[in-house]
């Protein structure tokens, strides 16, 4: 998909469709009003027919029948102004190319970032509608024979005055990349685990190390060597090699402390022993969302160039069962040297995540977040329209829910009050890998902190929003690639590249 800028009025502009951004009971200004002239007051009467006020979520779609240069005209609801946040924007923005593509239209322009809204810049506006775009036009199609058709070729951004175009193109830009490193997270996801392998998402990793990024992969002999007793156990059980990847991307002084990005890589997840019920099952190849969404961040921070120190660590195995499976009643050693009794092998996430987060220590660095499809608990506690966030440190946790809301990447914090450390207590060893059926997202947050040795810390449950089964907004059905666009507004507020 390609993206261009034109100083060009909305009459004169000549292209297969038009999108434009209607607030609430404006229905009759600027634009619109100068195109519903040239078509005699057919947009307006349409509206009336059809009820359309620019309410958030609503859409006109009118063939004008030839009597304008573009073909189709689309108008979105935005809602009312001071109501309008930048996930309004995409939202809007996918509801209008979604309308295109249903239309058979494959170049249009689009409105919606000539001037600011509620404070919102234009710069920012066209960022929002680039990922939206992008987004929205996603599918999975790589075992299709057939594959999908009505993908937009070209979207070009009216602007009002030349002096906003440079703003517009950056923007434009930034949400190209941002979005296409989202994409690449999807498919990670998508992919079947007979792909989608620990082998594969190294040679991913591997693929991404250029420029100034650089990869390591560590192979069973070298986990075992080091004491990650965690991915030890977990991995045992399966005929896939463990992995541990190490993605470094150090962009800024040397002296600066990195930002260690720790991402689950389960590739699938039966459950091991302790198995899952078979309903349902097929979707646990999307164990590894965290996995993918540390990948995705890493190739967005390195096409942004973004000014930074960060690294991501991916532990990844398959969680099967088998005559060498790790067993309820095992105690295993991690690598921050805490013993850990096994009583649910279906809490295996935990087990190797604390293991990469052992290893970060060596970092020094100056915060280490992990992402997590962890548990059910925090799907039950949230549903799938808010992650579950934790955190050691009140500033990191605002930092993240703040890039929640501006990407639309919602987070809602939690508590981990030492009340809950109680619950994960064994009497044979540290800690046991699981608490009480009530509070599980914390206590599974709570077994993690166990193994920060004094670092700053945050953890984010991604089990109920890392994959849908319905399409929603600009996110179609499958893997969301969540994460990606959140980890990178954070790493920005983090370092103070932006404010």
């Amino acid at each position: 998909m390609k993206f261009s800028t034109k100083l060009e009025g909305v009459t004169k502009f000549k292209a297969e469709g038009l999108v434009i951004g209607v607030t609430e009971n404006k229905i009759n200004n600027g634009n619109v009003a100068a195109l519903d002239k040239i078509l005699s007051g057919h947009i307006k009467k349409t509206a009336r027919t059809e009820k359309f006020k620019g309410k958030a979520g609503q859409v006109l779609s009118l063939n004008t029948l030839g009597m304008t240069k573009v073909e189709r005209i689309v108008l979105v609801g935005l809602g009312i102004e001071k109501d309008i946040t930048l996930d309004t924007a995409r939202r809007s923005g996918a509801k209008g190319a979604s309308a295109m593509r249903a239309s058979g239209i494959k170049a249009f322009g689009i409105t919606m970032a000539a001037h600011p809204l509620n404070s919102l810049s234009s710069g920012l506006l066209a960022q929002a509608l680039a990922e939206a775009i992008i987004l929205a036009s996603y599918s999975f199609d790589t075992f299709k024979t057939k594959k999908s058709d009505g993908k937009i070729d070209l979207v070009t951004f009216l602007l009002e005055k030349e002096s906003d175009g440079v703003a517009v193109r950056r923007g434009v830009e930034k949400g190209k990349k941002l979005a296409e490193a989202v994409c690449f997270a999807r498919d990670l996801i998508n992919l079947p685990s007979n792909y989608a392998t620990p082998s594969y998402l190294a040679s991913q990793a591997q693929k991404l190390a250029k420029g100034k990024l650089k990869c390591k992969v560590l192979g069973p002999r070298s986990i075992r060597k080091l004491g990650m007793g965690g991915l030890m156990g977990v991995s045992q059980g399966s005929n896939e090699p463990a992995k541990f990847i190490i993605l470094e991307f150090m962009n800024s002084k040397t002296d600066k402390k990195p930002i260690v990005l720790v991402g689950k890589g389960v590739t699938f997840d039966t459950g091991g022993i302790s198995i899952k019920p078979s309903a349902n099952m097929e979707e646990m190849k999307m164990d590894m969302s965290g996995a993918a969404a540390v990948l995705g961040a890493m190739k967005a921070a390195s096409e942004l160039n973004l000014r930074a120190n960060i690294v991501a660590l991916v532990p990844t195995t398959e969680n099967m069962p088998g005559g060498n499976s790790y067993k309820p009643g095992d105690v295993l050693t991690g690598l921050s040297g805490v013993t850990m009794e096994i009583l649910n092998t279906d809490a295996e996430g935990r087990l190797i995540l604390s293991d990469a987060i052992a290893y970060a220590d060596r970092y020094k660095p100056d915060c280490i977040v992990d992402l997590a499809t962890l548990t059910g608990a925090c799907a039950v506690a949230l549903g799938n329209h808010a992650s579950g966030l934790f955190s050691t440190d009140k500033q990191i946790l605002e930092q993240i829910r703040q890039a929640g809301e501006e990407t639309g990447e919602r987070c809602w914090p939690m508590p981990l009050w030492e009340d809950y450390e109680e619950e994960i207590n064994s009497s044979v060893a540290d800690v046991q890998n699981i608490g009480q059926r009530w509070g599980g997202a914390i206590t599974a947050a709570t077994f993690l902190k166990k193994h920060i040795n004094k670092n700053k810390w945050a953890h984010i449950d991604i089990a109920g929003t890392a994959y849908t089964n319905k399409p929603r907004h600009y996110l179609s059905k499958g893997g969301l690639g969540i994460g990606v666009r959140l980890l990178i507004e954070f790493v920005e507020k983090r370092t103070k590249l932006k404010k």
